[in-house]
């Protein structure tokens, strides 16, 4: 790899209940293809007085996928979606020209004992003239998803297209988010495989690329036309996702991403006046920061 690739570690921030490793933006790379914001959830224990309750909040001019490595997260939103996210399950819900949604704890897991949440929250920009499309709301079960090994290693297709397979998730760009998880030492080989910008996240374990070692809670980006290679060592987890990068730049507030400065001051505005549309049932309301 070459000195122009950046290799970027989680920082850590606090949202009241939860530790978010954020992943992107950074002042480096504000985008990775066309995705532009991913958490980091957890690990963390959810129990008694420490449960997921993250109010009616907006998102608009992208798709927000949940992808939960474990614990388990019920999404419900203003088109009338109510959905358990689980473990490998692939949440995609398309803000479009503006949504709203809640996340929280299944009432059932309620039950005085504690439980693990981790996973991740990721945000892909919707391309310029797809951004005030209706909202959507998609889900997909772990065995709708491609899979395949190689040896001991284990691949998952979670979005797009890479490895000569598609998943089936509806995406509205060229896009590849991929799965990949090493019992043994393993080189795993990029070029050609994938299409257009790309980040390497390492979840669990280590990879070595060319000169770089990247460790748990770091994330390599680099060029597919340009990538070497990558070592997995022995356990370890890893993400690859991307693709083609957009020609315009996008600006992301709060909850909301778009080509425009004027529609974002837009979004704000909506919010603040309470135009939004609802999540059936729900009168909960986080106020804009």
């Amino acid at each position: 790899m070459s000195n122009a690739d950046l290799i970027i570690e989680e920082r850590s921030r606090d949202i009241g209940d939860f530790l978010v490793g954020r992943l992107l933006p950074f002042r480096k790379k504000r985008m990775v293809g066309p995705f532009i914001f991913i958490d980091h959830m957890g690990p963390s224990q959810i129990g008694p007085g420490h449960y997921m309750d993250i109010d009616q909040h907006p998102h608009a001019g992208l798709s927000t996928l949940t992808f939960l490595l474990e614990g388990e997260v019920m999404h419900a939103d203003s088109i009338g979606s109510q959905q358990r996210i689980l473990p490998g399950s692939v949440n995609w819900m398309v803000g479009g020209k503006g949504v709203t949604h809640t996340e929280r704890t299944p009432m059932d897991l309620r039950d005085g004992k504690s439980h693990m949440l981790h996973g991740y929250q990721i945000w892909v920009a919707l391309p310029k003239e797809l951004e005030d499309m209706e909202p959507e709301f998609h889900h997909l079960d772990k065995a709708d998803l491609p899979k395949w090994k190689d040896g001991n290693t284990q691949f998952t297709l979670v979005a797009g297209t890479g490895y000569g397979r598609k998943s089936p998730l509806p995406v509205h760009s060229d896009l590849f988010m991929v799965e990949v998880v090493a019992k043994e030492p393993y080189q795993l080989e990029i070029g050609n495989q994938l299409q257009g910008e790309i980040g390497i996240c390492v979840v669990e374990g280590a990879v070595q690329a060319c000169e770089h070692k990247i460790e748990r809670g770091h994330m390599l980006v680099s060029k597919t036309d340009g990538a070497c290679s990558l070592t997995m060592e022995a356990g370890t987890h890893i993400f690859l996702f991307g693709g083609a990068p957009f020609p315009e730049e996008r600006y992301i507030y709060w909850n909301w991403v778009s080509s425009s400065k004027e529609k974002l001051e837009q979004f704000k505005a909506d919010w603040k006046n309470k135009k939004y549309p609802k999540v059936p049932g729900d009168d909960t309301y986080i106020p804009m920061p």
